[in-house]
Formats: structure tokens, sequence, C-alpha cells
């Protein structure tokens, strides 16, 4: 009996790590891609450039939550890890972190180059930001907006070149 009511709990927390993992997952609604250039956009590129593009903003969150920037490079090139890595630089003379957790994004691709070596989105994104001194909340805000991205495909994946907020 001891057995079955230790197997029990263990699927009882296994279940409940995972129903709490999954809730703090974004909301993600895909428009479709099918008149976005010059020319068709792959299956497999609609399914990586969007996977890619979900998980440069955890890699955001992450970095900023931590104030690292070494984890910037595998999510963002060019401008937009530059722009991160000087906001993270920024955080450190503060002594302050920054923590996004995105709660929704609305993704419309916009454009995919004749060439295939860039593709332009529009996310309206939905997330809470909180500021944070050590252990200690200064403050939070719930925050709707636009982004601009604009995505370059590196060796093995897409990377965030430009992100841009607050555009309308």
């Amino acid at each position: 009996m001891t057995s079955h009511r230790s197997l029990l709990s263990v699927c009882l927390t296994i279940f409940v790590f995972a129903a709490l993992s999954a809730s703090e997952e974004p909301s993600v609604h895909v428009d479709g891609m099918e008149s976005v250039g010059p020319r068709a956009v792959e299956m497999q590129t609609q399914a990586s450039v969007i996977r890619d593009y979900l998980r440069s903003w955890q890699t955001m969150d992450d970095s900023l939550a931590k104030n690292q920037t070494d984890a910037l490079d595998g999510s963002f090139v060019g401008q937009a890890k530059d722009k991160l890595a000087a906001t993270i630089r920024e955080q450190q003379k503060l002594g302050i972190a920054a923590r996004y957790q995105d709660k929704s994004h609305r993704i419309k691709v916009v454009f995919y180059s004749p060439e295939g070596l860039s593709i332009q989105l529009v996310d309206d994104v939905e997330y809470e930001v909180e500021i944070r001194d050590r252990d200690q909340s200064l403050g939070s805000q719930h925050v709707r907006t636009r982004y601009i991205a604009v995505l370059t495909p590196t060796e093995s994946k897409w990377k965030v070149r430009l992100l841009q907020g607050g555009v309308e």
C-alpha cells in the first residue's frame, strides 16, 4: 500500500509540474504565410522561423534576468544582439535585472526575401515585465505592444537580427 501511495505521489508531482510548466508557455497565433513575398515559405521554414523566434524570447528573458550576455549568441545577431547586450550592461551598472514573461504572441510574417536570407514578421505581443533589485521586486507592468523582427538563417537555425518594439 505504501508503494502505491509513493507512486501516486510521484505521478501527481509530475502532473502538477507539467501543468505548471505548460501554463507558463505563451499562447501563440500565427497568421497564414501564403502571400508574404516573391517566394513561397516552405512548411519546414515556417515551423523553424516561429520556433526560433519564440525561443529568442526565452533567451532574452534568461539573459536579462541573469544579466549575462553569453546566451544572446544562440538567438541574436547584429543590431538586436548589440542592443540587448547594451541593456544588460546598463542593468549591471544599476544593480537591477528584468524578467520578461511573454503571455501571448500574434505573429504575422510580412516578407520573405527572394533568396531566403531574411524574413520579417510583426508580432502583437503581450508580456509581464518585472524589475528586480537582487531578490526584491521593484515593480512589474503588463505590456501589450507590437514588435517588428527580422530573422536571418544561420548554420542551424534562424536568429533575430532586428527587434524593434513599440511600433504601430
